[in-house]
């Protein structure tokens, strides 16, 4: 009697990603570079090619035939990242170029309008830059006081000085869901819950998480939350906000012009109502429309089925990882499951520079990152210039993680005979 082993997920969608299976530098490529952009299923690249051989036009603007089904596809859109975050409302999600544009919305529609001398922000130190500078930009505007929650000594968010440094001065916490560097999973249901006890708001920088795990904006009960299509199989130039009714409805327009308007006059205009308050212009609606059918595909893969999966790689690579001597991974530790953390490594190897690692594993068909990540000031509190970072999705293989650990060893073997 045969057998028949079971294909694992990433074997049942490879072939959805005609990327992956071209060669770099004479090798198979390896593309473990997830967290900084993903890459994209022929489900999202046939979107956009159909929507601009098919029904290319403007939206909301017309009422032709074309001009009405790029509306219909452009809002049905937004209706799946509604389900996908679990939002109440279709309209409490607003289109942005990407979510570093969604914080800034928030920090200058609701900062610049609610914040004042002496309000307090509770930041992290293991932000991205999109979630510090610009409530940096607001503290300067309004004397608003940045305060930052630390790591405890398992590399993850502090939540005993969290509860220390909220009070009722605290009019805003804003923290990463998922930290691209730390790997680390934030509480960020029980961040909100104690936020809002003492009448903070809070926003919530998923785009490490909604690409990996379920999302559920009502249950998290966050104010704000914020995500980046590039990151969860969507192309670029386009992201999302979600907001919760009431709040986005108080806050003033973000952006002037068309789309956004209920009534112009010479001296004076009133405003649409959410979520056209805040799309000023022609939007990105190939985008949107891909990002829908990005949401289509990871939703019929199933987000829990890509977390489980995710959890098995991320046991895996930690483990082989951990077998190589002078490597260092930061953040907290993985169960045997690969439960605790998020499916990335960032590193060091002894004195080997990190952009010498990438430079020698590119050479292999490996693609990784290195550098700071976005996270200059996390890399200071760690007291490390720079990681490299190897970053997976649902499509990599252990065999692909067996092809980088070697390629890794061989580079630091080659690097050590330099230092020895």
């Amino acid at each position: 009697m045969t057998v028949t082993k079971e294909k694992t997920l990433a074997e049942k969608v490879r072939a959805d990603f005609p990327i992956l299976h071209q060669e770099v530098n004479g090798k198979p490529l390896v593309y473990l570079d997830n967290a900084a952009t993903s890459q994209k299923p022929l489900a999202v690249l046939n979107a956009i090619r159909d929507y601009y051989e098919q029904y290319n036009s403007n939206v909301h603007r017309g009422v032709h035939t074309l001009s009405a089904k790029a509306t219909d596809a452009y809002e049905a859109a937004r209706v799946k990242v509604a389900k996908f975050v679990n939002s109440a409302l279709t309209e409490e999600i607003i289109y942005t170029r990407n979510a570093s544009e969604a914080i800034n919305l928030v920090a200058y529609a609701w900062g610049m309008t609610n914040l004042q001398r002496g309000d307090e922000i509770i930041l992290t130190v293991m932000e991205h830059h999109s979630n510090l500078v610009p409530w940096q930009f607001v503290a300067q505007k309004t004397g608003a006081v940045l305060k930052f929650v630390e790591l405890n000594q398992n590399e993850e968010f502090d939540l005993e000085q969290f509860k220390k440094l909220v009070s009722d001065k605290t009019k805003l916490v804003s923290t990463v869901y998922v930290s691209n560097t730390l790997g680390c999973i934030n509480p960020v249901k029980e961040i909100c819950a104690i936020a809002h006890h003492y009448g903070a708001k809070v926003l919530i920088d998923a785009c490490q998480a909604a690409p990996h795990i379920p999302l559920n904006v009502q249950d998290i009960d966050c104010d704000w939350l914020v995500a980046s299509g590039h990151k969860m199989c969507g192309p670029t130039g386009i992201g999302f906000l979600y907001g919760k009714q009431n709040i986005l409805r108080a806050m003033p327009p973000f952006l002037g012009g068309g789309e956004m308007i209920a009534d112009v006059f010479l001296e004076r205009s009133t405003y649409a109502d959410i979520p056209h308050k805040f799309e000023a212009g022609t939007p990105a609606i190939a985008e949107a429309i891909a990002l829908g059918a990005a949401v289509d595909y990871l939703t019929n893969i199933g987000m829990d089925k890509i977390h489980a999966y995710e959890a098995e790689l991320t046991a895996y690579l930690c483990e082989k990882l951990q077998q190589i001597p002078d490597i260092r991974i930061y953040g907290p530790k993985p169960d045997q499951n690969g439960e605790g953390r998020a499916a990335l490594a960032a590193f060091t190897a002894g004195e080997v520079h990190p952009h010498d690692l990438s430079t020698m594993l590119d050479q292999s068909g490996i693609a990784i990152r290195s550098g700071h990540h976005c996270t200059q000031p996390l890399h200071r509190y760690l007291n490390v210039a720079s990681t490299a970072r190897a970053s997976l999705y649902f499509y990599n293989t252990r065999e692909e993680i067996d092809a980088f650990i070697a390629a890794l060893k061989e580079t630091i073997d080659f690097f050590g005979g330099m230092f020895g």
